[in-house]
């Protein structure tokens, strides 16, 4: 029964099959052969939009919003200029501030795919610009995005907490220093890269020059409420003042605030096409959500958590060759689903094994996280370096290849996060 289900299952993903589609048809494979399974067409109904209705969970309409706004409203150019003011005459400082800008954004989108796009549309062309080569700036941007669903606040992160029981403040607080730890490595490949290869100096410093020539001032003024969004956000979040959906909340109206009437990036007449945005964005995300916790239900009846604690359990007492085959399990997975349907799909079937071996599923969390997010750049699925093809009109391929390098830094990383959780625990 259970290899029927996954055989289904994956037979569906190879044919590019939705992945919510997939998840409701894998859970009512055990009915069509049995005729008395719980998970019935009955169940599938009434279930599919009760999943949903859990308050946590109002945050991720609200942060897609968010993100959608600040898009619109370029922040993400604001950031970035800031940021270019102080850094752009070192080696490498142009790319440089992508990541840090990318750390920033994710800190306001929560998605890998936003970030990628925000910041790409506006960063993308300015570095070609500069004589970078297309596709390393197209391979940073995709990359460095994927810090957008590890930094604060974070969609899969919140998804992870309904699944798994794990406080969404202390998932928001423990990607923190991982977020940051990710994007150093980045810059120092980035620095090596350019160093490497040579920068042109000339125009660089003809770009940082007229920024400079506004003087610091100027720069703060017009990146100020652009910067200050991040810190109201996770502020109150951290402070407790507010919880994560208030805080979702808060953002959406300080988008609305600060696109229409500070910087004026955003009509009236734009919030119709906004809304209908988020709303494409999010109805997969809802989908997704109640068909994952449908198809939960099934491989719990079927006894599919034990099934995996008991073929794990020959090297429970290894516990790094574990964690590696955990870490490769979440990389393939990541390498073919989407990440928020990856982290509902998963977290029921590894939970046991974690709880098993003694890892703190805050810590696993990151981990999964931070797996999946490297899936953001690897084909087939590959979100990122879908949006930053379609901003380049490069080849998906010639941009993966050039992510190589600053994908293996990512994995770096993903190996300190793993085997210290000091990197992912320090803080809450």
């Amino acid at each position: 029964m259970i290899a029927a289900v996954f055989v289904v299952f994956f037979v569906a993903i190879l044919l590019c099959v939705p992945v919510g589609v997939v998840l409701l048809i894998s859970a009512m494979v055990p009915y069509t052969l049995t005729g008395n399974f719980a998970v019935n067409p009955e169940y599938l109904i009434r279930n599919l939009a009760q999943a949903f209705n859990n308050i946590s969970l109002i945050a991720i309409p609200l942060f897609i919003l968010s993100g959608v706004l600040m898009a619109r409203g370029q922040i993400s150019k604001k950031i970035y200029d800031f940021f270019s003011y102080f850094i752009g005459k070192l080696p490498g400082g142009m790319p440089s501030a992508v990541v840090v800008t990318c750390l920033f954004y994710g800190a306001i989108s929560g998605s890998g795919p936003a970030t990628t796009a925000a910041v790409g549309s506006m960063t993308i062309p300015m570095l070609i610009s500069l004589q970078y080569e297309p596709a390393f700036a197209a391979a940073l941007v995709a990359v460095a995005g994927g810090l957008g669903v590890i930094i604060p606040p974070s969609i899969p992160f919140i998804m992870y907490s309904d699944s798994s029981g794990a406080s969404i403040g202390n998932m928001f607080t423990a990607g923190i220093l991982p977020g940051i730890l990710i994007g150093i490595l980045l810059i120092g490949y980035t620095i090596f890269y350019c160093v490497k290869h040579g920068e042109d100096k000339e125009k660089i410093y003809a770009l940082v020059d007229s920024l400079r020539a506004k003087g610091f001032l100027y720069i703060f003024k017009e990146s100020f409420f652009a910067l200050l969004s991040p810190i109201i956000i996770l502020g109150g979040i951290y402070s407790g003042w507010v919880t994560p959906t208030e805080a979702a909340c808060i953002s959406v109206v300080y988008a609305l605030i600060v696109s229409m009437f500070v910087y004026k990036t955003v009509s009236l007449k734009e919030l119709p096409a906004i809304l209908v945005e988020s709303i494409r964005t999010l109805s997969p995300c809802i989908v997704i959500t109640g068909a994952a916790a449908i198809f939960a239900k099934a491989i719990t009846l079927l006894r599919v958590p034990q099934a995996v604690v008991s073929l794990l359990g020959g090297i429970v007492d290894n516990k790094i060759a574990l964690l590696l085959l955990l870490n490769l399990v979440l990389l393939v997975t990541g390498c073919l689903i989407d990440t928020g349907a990856a982290v509902l799909i998963m977290t029921p079937i590894l939970l046991p094994v974690v709880k098993l071996i003694d890892i703190n599923i805050v810590h696993f969390g990151i981990m999964m996280v931070v797996n999946l997010a490297i899936g953001f750049v690897t084909p087939p699925v590959g979100m990122n370096l879908f949006v930053a093809a379609s901003l380049t009109q490069l080849k998906v391929m010639r941009i993966a290849k050039k992510a190589v390098p600053l994908l293996l830094m990512f994995f770096i990383a993903l190996m300190l996060i793993t085997f210290i959780p000091a990197i992912s625990l320090l803080l809450i």
